[in-house]
């Protein structure tokens, strides 16, 4: 397919396309694809280069953080469930008194260390404060969960408070 250049005005030259356009009396060169090059100067790309360098590290960081909020988020609900049953386990088998207790455990496929103590409550002299703390690790930190209740001396009698 040939098109019509400027000198041929009757588009003599052209298919049977373009010889049916000149017919109807529209112009050849009309019909003619014309092509404009476009580009982007340095100035824009220099722009663009400076927004990626700007929004690529944010975009990253903030990837990051919200992996490990969400990694933190499940660790410390196995990590509840852990002392959880550390503090029902140790008042069931009455073994909270006897000092500092620790070791390890794992749920799942994490590992917790885990410490159970006793104090005295300050209200009551024959309450204990037993608290179970376990620790656990994401993403190269350490983080605790710490559950606490009230457990009554063998043979203590408590106070009675009620006015």
């Amino acid at each position: 397919m040939k098109f019509a250049t400027p000198r041929s005005d009757k588009c003599r030259k052209t298919s049977d396309v373009k010889t049916s356009v000149a017919r109807r009396g529209i112009p050849c060169h009309a019909s003619r694809v014309t092509r404009h090059n476009a580009a982007f100067t340095l100035a824009e790309v220099l722009a663009a280069m400076l927004f990626l360098a700007i929004v690529i590290p944010a975009a990253v960081e903030a990837m990051h953080l919200a992996s490990l909020a969400g990694e933190v988020a499940a660790r410390k609900g196995a990590a509840t469930r852990v002392a959880d049953r550390i503090l029902n386990q140790s008042l069931v088998m009455t073994n909270w008194n006897n000092g500092t207790q620790s070791g390890t455990t794992t749920e799942g496929a994490q590992e917790f260390r885990w410490t159970l103590t006793s104090t005295a409550w300050a209200e009551d002299s024959g309450m204990q404060a037993v608290t179970a703390e376990v620790k656990f690790s994401a993403q190269g930190k350490d983080y605790s969960v710490k559950l606490n209740t009230l457990a009554s001396l063998p043979g203590a009698t408590t106070l009675n408070t009620t006015q």
